[in-house]
Parts: structure tokens; sequence; C-alpha cells
């Protein structure tokens, strides 16, 4: 599509509505602005707009609009695909500055933020006030905005469920400017299609969240985690479903491997408490009472013991937890320093293939020459397998690279799974999302685009299926 160039009138036009000190030329911008954090996609905008109210939004849509200028929404930067990279230039407009918590309505148990909010200033926030929000990606110092645009989910999904479970109204604005609201503090709505649930998720290529409000929870009594070895990864995944058929659903189910167990001992310099064992589950339970969260443990305790674990260990300190869940945080940061460059395959299988997916990543990691780690959500099927590059060269790299992501996507499509499970499209993973859906799906999809973004100026480039 033929965007105008971006040129000095613009340059004013953006100035004059937001002050010099917010808005910056191409040439003074930092990389950093230009990638993610896995750093694969690269672009450089025009300008970079740091945004601070509902109306400098809409006035720079108008703009945009009018002009046909591209622009990309930014919050933290924290994605993995490439989702906030300007493809086709223009406009950067970061929102990281809208960090204000407008409202938190007791009564009907909502909180309303701007979207630069970061997730962990939520937690804390609600927590201290006797409040729980339950979302729990692991990149905590991602956006309100960012987490709304991907749907994160995270470690508490399978008891909790994901983003999109939480946000009671959105206040957008479309790429011509309007400001529309979207949703309320009602707990149901039957009323017409559901257009804050299809933004929710669509990864900032339909409509800008300028506030959002989410929907809270009391905050739970008591919690415990359960870190659990096994002889291996089949034993491990295969008793998952066993657990969570229990009375008691787990609040995060975890599975991890020795390999990146040691992987973030080494990233952050302090002891794992059991690196023994050659896979691992962790499970946290939580509830609003001791009694019922230790029925729930200890049932779960039982459960794996019975079905091949060879200890339960038992984390009720903040001192251990925080030893155990620290760690956990770090995976995805010890892997990347372990190798030169990587790349993700997010996929989301059924539960009960989670093991046959993460063995077969071992055969691909044979298959091509590189390696791969994983962690994952086991409790929901979320599997994080990273390819390692390590001192493979360009050439080699992309070529292993690309084959390896050719046999796991297909292999998560055979398994009835999906291309991501929270990390999102983006560019990065746009292909093998046309791979798995229908012709038919993908045109619903152009067409839901096209309806919202007649001049396809909102992130373009992203998410959508090409044709």
């Amino acid at each position: 599509m033929n965007y105008k160039s971006f040129d000095g009138d613009d340059l004013a036009f953006l100035k004059n509505l937001c002050g010099d000190e917010r808005v910056t030329a191409r040439e003074a911008i930092g990389e950093d602005y230009c990638h993610d954090e896995l750093g694969g996609a690269f672009a450089r905008p025009d300008v970079r707009v740091q945004v601070v109210s509902v109306e400098e939004i809409s006035k720079v849509m108008a703009y945009a609009s009018e002009k046909g200028i591209p622009v990309t929404v930014r919050g933290s930067g924290t994605g993995l695909v490439g989702g906030a990279v300007p493809l086709e230039g223009g406009i950067l407009l970061d929102t990281s500055a809208m960090t204000r918590i407008l409202e938190l309505d007791e009564e009907n148990m909502t909180l309303t933020v701007e979207p630069g909010v970061l997730l962990m200033d939520v937690a804390k926030y609600v927590e201290e006030r006797g409040f729980f929000y339950p979302p729990d990606p692991g990149e905590k110092t991602a956006t309100i905005g960012g987490n709304i645009s991907t749907n994160a989910g995270g470690m508490r999904a399978v008891k909790y469920g994901v983003t999109r479970d939480y946000v009671r109204a959105l206040t957008v604005v479309l790429p011509d400017g309007t400001v529309a609201e979207l949703g309320g503090k009602i707990a149901k709505n039957s009323s017409g299609y559901s257009l804050k649930d299809l933004v929710v998720g669509s990864e900032g290529t339909l409509a800008i969240v300028a506030q959002a409000t989410l929907r809270l929870l009391p905050l739970p009594k008591a919690k415990i985690s359960l870190l659990v070895p096994f002889p291996d990864l089949a034993a491990a995944v295969g008793t998952v479903p066993k657990v969570i058929r229990a009375a008691s659903v787990p609040t995060a189910v975890e599975f991890m491997e020795r390999d990146v167990i040691l992987a973030a001992e080494k990233f952050q310099a302090r002891r794992f408490p059991d690196s023994s064992a050659d896979a691992y589950l962790l499970l946290t339970f939580d509830g609003a009472s001791q009694r019922e969260v230790d029925l729930a443990w200890d049932e779960a305790a039982k459960t794996c013991l019975a079905n091949g674990a060879l200890d339960v260990f038992i984390s009720a300190t903040p001192e251990r937890n925080e030893s155990i869940w620290s760690a956990r945080g770090a995976f995805l940061e010890a892997i990347k320093a372990s190798t030169t460059e990587m790349d993700e395959c997010d996929v989301v299988v059924p539960r009960s293939h989670v093991a046959e997916f993460v063995l077969f990543s071992r055969e691909v990691q044979k298959r091509h020459g590189v390696r791969i780690r994983s962690f994952g959500h086991a409790g929901d099927g979320n599997l994080h397998i990273y390819v390692l590059r390590d001192e493979l060269g360009e050439e080699a790299w992309r070529k292993r690279l690309s084959a390896a992501f050719e046999d796991l996507y297909a292999k998560a499509r055979e398994l009835g799974g999906q291309v991501s499970g929270e990390h999102g499209i983006g560019v990065a993973k746009r292909p093998y999302l046309r791979e798995a859906l229908s012709p038919e799906i993908g045109a619903l999809m152009r067409g839901i685009k096209a309806v919202f973004d007649p001049k396809n100026i909102l992130n373009p480039g992203k998410v959508v299926p090409c044709e």
C-alpha cells in the first residue's frame, strides 16, 4: 500500500500538538524503539510521539488518517513477535507515559487505568487494598495496554483464565481518530457483537487502547507452591491431567527441564531448591482459607507421588516461594544469555499432547542440528519452545530455524493446536498463522481489518494473514 512520505510539515504538526520534548524525529530515535524483546524484526519509524491523553491519541490518528501515514502503537516493547515494530515507518505512538490509575471501584470490583500502567504496578496497587488481578504473564514490566493487545495469559491461566476474561470496558481510538467506549462495568452483556472482545488480542491492528477498566477478584488469603521432581518429562507432564481432574484446580501448573533450571542458576548466580531431576512440575494453589489450600495441595501431592514423582518439595514461606518463582521468571532471560540469538515457537496444544509435543521438539533438535530449550504452562497446553543459534552462521541459522519452525508448527496443527498461546502473531508468526487458518477464516479476518481500518494505517503488516 502506498503511504504518504513523512515530511517536515507532519513533524511540525506533531510538535505543535504534543510539544518538542515528546516528539523525536527519525535520526534521533534510539535503536530500542526499532525492535522488540527478541529483535528479529527491525524497522525505524519516521517519528516517535509520546502521547499523554486520549485527546492526543485522537488528534494524532485523525491527522494520520487524513494524510495516509501509518501508525504503530508501542508500550514497553516487551513483545516477542515484532508486534510493535513500525514496518512501514511513519508514526510510532508511544503510550508508555500514560501511567495513571484512574479509579478503583470497590463496589463493582473494577480498576480503571491508562494503557501505560505496568502489570506489576497494577498487581501491587490492588493487592495492597485487598483485591486481586489474576492475569500473570511472565514479563511483569509489560504495560496493561500491551497485555490487552496480545490477550496475555501467563501462569495462572489454568485456573483464572486470560486477560480477555478480566477486561470489563475499553476506551479506544479508531484509526480515523474517533473515540469509542466499548463494554462497561456490567458483569454480563448480550447486546450485539462484543467489539470489546474483538479489540482484545488484536495487537493494535484494529484500534488503540486508551483506557481500560479491569475486573478484580478478592485477594486469596492463602497460597502454597509445590516443586515436584520426576524421572523424565513424559512422567511429569503425563501427571498434569490427573492433577487438574482433582477437586481443586491448581492456580498454576508449570513444567520445566533440568537444562533450563541450570541456565537460570547460572544467570541468577543462585541455587534452585533442587536441580537433580530431569523434569519438574511447579504447582501453585490458592484459596480463601489455609484449610482449603492444604486439602488441595495434599491431594495433588498424593497424585504426583502415585504417578512416579520422586519427591514433593513444599514451599510455604515467602522466601522459598521467591526463590522458586524468581528462577521461573528468569527462564527466558537465562536462555537468551546462553546463546547468540534465538527465536520462539509459542504454540498451544491440548493438555493431553503436551509431552508428545515437547518430546517431538527433541527430535527436531537432532534433525536440524540446532539446540532447543523449552518450558511452559502444562496446565493449559501453552509451550515456549526456543530455537538457539549459538555459533551458526547467518545463512545456516536462517535455514535451520525455518526448517525447525515448519516442523514444530506442523506438529502443533496435527495435534489440534494453534500458532500462539499468549505472545500473539505480530510479524514473526504471520506466515504460520496463514497455514493454520482456512481460506474462509483468513478472509473474515481481512474483512474485519478492512471495516475497522479501511486505509490500513494502523500497525500494517501484522497479524492478518495475507491472501
